[in-house]
Order: structure tokens, then C-alpha cells, then sequence
């Protein structure tokens, strides 16, 4: 199986997994022109189609497809419903395609119906983590955003996080602002800004690495207490999350 990513829109990824027998599916795809093309350009047959969520730069493109390839398999939550979606999955489904299996995780918080693919090595988790972040919270609620991140974590080290934005340099931005003397951020911070010149991709990233230089991911760090609450009052891990999030959105806008 290889894996493929597809720039669409201003910062969008669209994933795409094809096998031997040039069957491919699609994750999240925002726009069916770049879409088309490439699966001309491969000759690849478009088999299925997997969205985590709603919102239109991840479903763009399905109805389009849907137009030229009337029996493709679109699975989504039920808010896909409306949006292409012909076989609706929810937390703890198991999906086979391509010869592979895929569990579904339920990831809210973003949006309520919020899920996340993974087949191993491969985590396809929409808006809900990104390399060095997370995904805003719009529908759900934050203690919402904080399990389906925990969520997530458990996965094995070397799970590929396939997010579906490229907001690296954004995310670190924020991290080495609060974190400037961590080394592991620091140094993954000026890589970053380096490679992003060159418009060279930051994803995928694994979970090892996230483990190291994503701050939503330690929110058991001490340190990481004392630097965001006021006046050392002693905060859980939620509410850390919570905190952490909204000094995000007030730092920089990313989704």
C-alpha cells in the first residue's frame, strides 16, 4: 500500500492510499479537480471514499465524484449524510477496503460527529490533530477535544498521524512562544520554517515525535502548568487542555 497526499485548496491535504492492483481510496477530498487529475495521471480506479466530518473543505469534492463514479463507496459519520455519504459509521465500526481493515474512532470536538480512520500504520484523523496541534473546537466541547486527543495518543509510537492541513509552522509558532527553551520544539521549529521556504510538506508526522513537540499532547508536563496558569493555581489536565487551547486561538488564528 502506498500512501499519497494531494494539496487542494489553500492548505488542505487529501489522502489517498492505492494498492498493486491500482484501486485506490480518498480521505477528505476538498476538491475533485486535483482529485481527477491525479487519478488520470496514475490510472488508478477510485474505489471508496473516507470523510471524517463535515465541513466543506473536506467534502467539497464528493458530489462531483459521486457524478462521475455513481457506485463509489463514501463512508462518513451521519453529519456526512447530507454530503455524499452512502454508508454511515459511527465509533467502534470496522470498515475493509482495499484489503485493509480500518477501526473507526469516534473524535469530537471539533464537530460532534468527529471521526478519525486508522488502519495501521496509518491514522487519517481529519481536524482533530495536526503536527504540533489541534484542531479548533467549533461544536463539541473542549473536555470533548481532551479525550478524543488522549484517545489518539494511545495508539502505537509509530502510528502515521495523517491530519488534514498543513498549520505546522502556525502550531510551532505558538509552541516555541511558550515553550523557547525546550530544545525538541525549538530546533523542530527552525527545521520547520526552513522546510516551509522551499514548500516542502511537514505531513505525515508520527506519534513518537508528536509526543515530543506537541504541547496539546503533554498536557501532563508541570511545566507546562506553571507557565499557562495564574497565580499557581492547580489546574487537571482538562482544564489545562481548555486553557491551552483558548491562549491558541487568542495567539493566532489556524482553523
Amino acid at each position: 500500500m502506498t500512501l499519497t497526499s494531494i494539496i487542494a485548496l489553500q492548505d488542505n491535504y487529501i489522502w489517498v492510499l492505492n494498492n498493486d492492483n491500482d484501486q485506490c481510496l480518498m480521505v477528505d477530498p476538498s476538491d475533485a479537480i486535483p482529485v481527477l487529475d491525479l487519478i488520470a495521471k496514475k490510472r488508478w480506479k477510485l474505489k471508496a471514499i473516507l470523510l471524517t466530518h463535515h465541513h466543506y473543505d473536506h467534502i467539497g469534492g464528493v458530489l462531483t465524484l459521486l457524478t462521475i463514479y455513481p457506485d463509489l463507496i463514501v463512508f462518513g459519520p451521519p453529519e456526512t449524510s447530507y454530503y455524499g455519504a452512502n454508508i454511515l459509521i459511527q465509533h467502534g465500526d470496522n470498515i475493509n477496503i482495499l484489503d485493509m481493515n480500518f477501526r473507526v474512532i469516534g473524535t469530537p470536538g471539533h464537530t460532534l460527529g468527529h471521526v478519525s480512520y486508522f488502519s495501521y500504520p496509518y491514522l487519517f484523523c481529519g481536524d482533530t490533530l495536526f503536527s504540533a496541534g489541534c484542531g479548533k473546537i467549533f461544536e463539541g466541547t473542549s473536555q470533548q477535544m481532551f479525550e478524543s486527543l488522549k484517545n489518539l495518543n494511545r495508539l502505537p509510537e509509530d502510528t502515521l498521524i495523517c491530519g488534514s492541513h498543513e498549520y505546522t509552522l502556525s502550531n510551532l509558532t505558538f509552541a516555541h512562544a511558550l515553550y523557547p527553551e525546550d530544545s525538541d520544539i525549538r530546533g523542530y521549529y527552525y527545521h520547520v520554517k526552513e522546510l516551509r521556504t522551499k514548500n516542502i510538506r511537514t505531513l505525515p508526522t508520527t506519534l513518537a515525535h508528536e509526543r515530543k513537540i506537541n504541547i496539546f499532547l503533554r498536557t501532563k508536563d508541570i511545566e507546562l502548568q506553571k507557565k499557562i496558569t495564574i497565580n499557581g493555581s492547580c489546574l487537571n489536565e482538562s482544564q489545562i487542555f481548555k486553557l491551552l487551547r483558548y491562549k491558541k486561538d487568542q495567539f493566532q488564528e489556524d482553523i
